[in-house]
């Protein structure tokens, strides 16, 4: 659109003295603005082009609308049993979730129910396992107090040496000494047991330790009798991997010694593989041990009976004493006629 003309101009009449607007000479002049019949014309012209393209506009979205609503209800009638059965789907998946959310809430009391009991048990655990240390450091103590209870009685013995407490592979070295008081080869390997029962595997660690030592011979060492089993008071002298063993205890170990002591000696003059030659010896030596514990419970039987008929004869020796003054308390007790034929009668006879 072109420039409008200014709406004030110079009035050619009084040359500028005055104004007037554009409008008001043309009226004067009756001449009518073209130019501003034009605008107003475009301008209405415009503003009805724009009103009907409004209402067009209007009319087009109206039909969009409503062929919109009507496809979606065609639409929404042809997928209602799809939706439908997405709806019964979600649903059934929601109740799945929850059911889910609970077991996982279920699983983690259960978890943390399973992680209480681990700790208690665990503290259990560690109060038993004090208490079971407590309990081997007494048996450690114990066991020490038995070695040393022993290399002191052995310092005893005449004839007899014993090493101080080796630090490792068994507890002291046992020989015989000469003359000068020098030990002797072979030596013994060691090992007090003073435990409920011996087993096959401190028989296997004394033969490691032997091993270790180069000892020829392995001693194991109970405290008592009944800390042996059956088959080592059976088997008393056997060779285990090359090691010979004897199974003893601290009251059977100086008579064991002295049986051996020939045998050792003829170790030391024909090597430590003199037995392996002589198996028969070795058989021997076996049965020999065997037999003297036998003659020994028997000789513990023969002392207790010795005992017992000594007890007994004590009690009949107060019983008869008993007797003996009663008979003397009642003959005096005896009126002197009595007596006096008594007397006549013994001396009568």
């Amino acid at each position: 659109m072109a420039n409008r003309p200014s709406e004030s101009i110079e009035c050619p009449l009084c040359s500028g003295i005055g104004k007037i607007t554009r409008a008001e000479i043309l009226d004067r002049l009756g001449v009518r603005d073209f130019a501003r019949v034009a605008q107003l014309s475009a301008e209405e012209a415009i503003r009805l082009l724009l009103t009907k393209h409004r209402q067009d506009e209007q009319n087009v979205w109206a039909r969009f609308e409503a062929e919109l609503a009507k496809r979606t209800t065609l639409i929404a009638e042809r997928h209602k049993d799809e939706l439908r059965s997405l709806t019964t789907r979600t649903k059934e998946l929601e109740s799945a979730a929850r059911a889910a959310e609970q077991q996982k809430s279920h699983d983690i009391q259960n978890a943390n129910r399973r992680v209480e009991d681990s700790l208690r048990e665990a503290g259990e655990l560690r109060e038993r396992n004090h208490e079971l240390e407590s309990q081997m450091a007494k048996v450690a103590r114990v066991g020490k107090r038995e070695e040393m209870d022993f290399a002191e009685e052995v310092r005893t013995w005449a004839g007899i040496h014993i090493s101080d407490k080796l630090g490792k592979n068994g507890d002291y070295l046992l020989a015989f000494r000469d003359p000068s008081g020098a030990p002797l080869e072979p030596r013994l390997l060691i090992d007090n047991k003073d435990k409920s029962v011996v087993t096959e595997s401190d028989i296997r660690k004394l033969v490691r330790d032997a091993k270790e030592r180069h000892a020829p011979v392995g001693v194991i060492i109970a405290r008592d009798e009944t800390q042996l089993r059956q088959v080592d008071r059976e088997c008393r002298w056997a060779e285990e991997d090359g090691i010979w063993i004897l199974r003893t205890t601290r009251q059977w170990l100086r008579r064991d010694l002295d049986v051996l002591r020939p045998l050792l000696e003829r170790m030391r003059v024909e090597g430590v593989d003199f037995l392996q030659k002589n198996a028969a010896m070795g058989e021997e030596v076996r049965r020999t041990l065997v037999d003297l514990d036998e003659v020994e419970k028997e000789l513990k039987k023969a002392a207790k009976a010795m005992d017992t008929a000594a007890g007994l004869t004590g009690k009949y020796r107060v019983r008869l004493q008993a007797l003996c003054d009663s008979t003397t308390t009642t003959q005096k007790k005896l009126p002197k006629k009595e007596q006096d034929c008594r007397s006549t009668a013994k001396a009568g006879d």
